[in-house]
């Protein structure tokens, strides 16, 4: 890793995790394996920022803690790519268990359980939903009506409160590490 940091992505332990690396690599990964409009490639740290909005939002009285879940939902990706969910089938379950140990050891390096309770979860994927529903209309050139199809139908009231940004990665890497950082002192 950038930090000097060994990672062992079939054993990771949460001293092998740093906020920079993780907030670097998803800075340069690109969701929908960069088919989308714009001038720079919709990040999935753009994306986890963006599910924490949602996620605080819908969830306005949940602690520091799960809105840092929200933030990190997608963190394992910084080292093994965003893949789509056919080809995540396709790899088998293999892919699943990876992902799954280095989520672990991403929550445990900063203070969080290995796996969150059932309800956050459900939380965050309903953020993470809305955000994908927004990413597919807004830069993916879906049209609504193919969106709520593989996304499901969305609150109308939450569709115009947010906006996709498209930005360099090195502002979506400094304001994923500084709302990491940010989330860590409030907890």
């Amino acid at each position: 890793m950038l930090s000097g940091r060994r990672l062992d992505l079939l054993d990771p332990t949460p001293m092998d995790i740093e906020i920079g690396d993780i907030a670097h690599g998803l800075a340069f990964v690109a969701r929908w394996n960069g088919q989308t409009k714009g001038d720079f490639a919709y990040t999935v740290a753009e994306h986890s920022l963006l599910v924490t909005d949602i996620f605080i939002n819908q969830n306005p009285k949940a602690p520091v803690r799960w809105h840092l879940a929200a933030l990190l939902h997608d963190a394992p990706e910084y080292v093994i790519g965003d893949m789509i969910s056919p080809v995540k089938a396709a790899v088998g379950p293999g892919y699943g268990a990876l992902d799954d140990r280095l989520t672990a050891a991403i929550h445990q390096r900063f203070g969080l359980p290995a796996q969150l309770p059932v309800q956050i979860k459900r939380q965050i994927k309903k953020a993470d939903k809305l955000s994908a529903w927004l990413e597919a209309v807004q830069i993916a050139g879906f049209s609504r009506p193919e969106a709520d199809r593989f996304f499901g139908k969305q609150d109308a009231a939450l569709l115009d409160r947010f906006a996709i940004r498209l930005r360099p990665p090195m502002a979506v890497r400094d304001e994923y590490t500084r709302r990491c950082h940010d989330l860590i002192k409030a907890m």
